[in-house]
């Protein structure tokens, strides 16, 4: 069960960045691999190019290979991830442009609701087991942040926050799945608490 709100949905916060001698020597590490590189293709270009007889400026030939490792380090940077294995075919209105290698956590939030709400609607029980109870905790999750209660530690407060349609929904279960439409209204009167 999970117990996120839907502000936190939408919301993204960076992780700090490492501090200390660990995140130091995770720094260091790459450039020095960097500047291995780029002497090890200096010494391969100085000895290649006397070879066939041409002098290049040594600071002119190493400025040139630092460039081409920093480019190529950038582009591996901005690189798309890999697509995953077995990949995923256009299906539908889909045109096949959407990149499904790429974590999407809106998207991976949207599945979390949409796998149970298409379970519901071939077996009515699974919304009253699984798709309920998620509805309710946002529920709760969004008075408590808001204002310090819950269904639980004050009944009488939730229910005047959440209104009389919103309080007998949750509570007393419904017989069918809820249309699209109205899953919307309650997702509406939820926005508002």
């Amino acid at each position: 069960m999970s117990s996120t709100s839907i502000d936190d949905l939408l919301t993204f916060e960076e992780e700090a960045a490492p501090t200390g001698p660990q995140a130091r020597r995770s720094r260091v590490g790459p450039v020095l691999r960097s500047l291995a590189w780029a002497a090890g293709v200096v010494a391969v270009l100085v000895v290649g190019l006397r070879a066939v007889g041409l002098q290049v400026s040594l600071p002119v030939l190493v400025a040139g290979v630092l460039a081409v490792l920093a480019i190529r380090r950038v582009t591996a940077l901005l690189a798309p991830p890999p697509p995953p294995a077995g990949g995923r075919a256009a299906t539908g209105e889909e045109d096949g442009s959407y990149n499904w290698g790429a974590r999407d956590a809106l998207r991976s939030a949207i599945n979390r609701w949409e796998w149970p709400l298409d379970w519901s609607n071939t077996r009515p029980e699974r919304f009253i087991e699984v798709v309920l109870p998620r509805i309710g905790e946002l529920a709760d999750e969004r008075m408590r942040l808001k204002h310090g209660v819950t269904r639980e530690s004050d009944p009488a407060r939730a229910r005047a926050l959440l209104g009389d349609r919103l309080w007998t929904f949750l509570e007393t279960p419904p017989r069918r799945t809820p249309s699209p439409r109205d899953l919307a209204v309650i997702v509406a009167e939820l926005e508002k608490i």
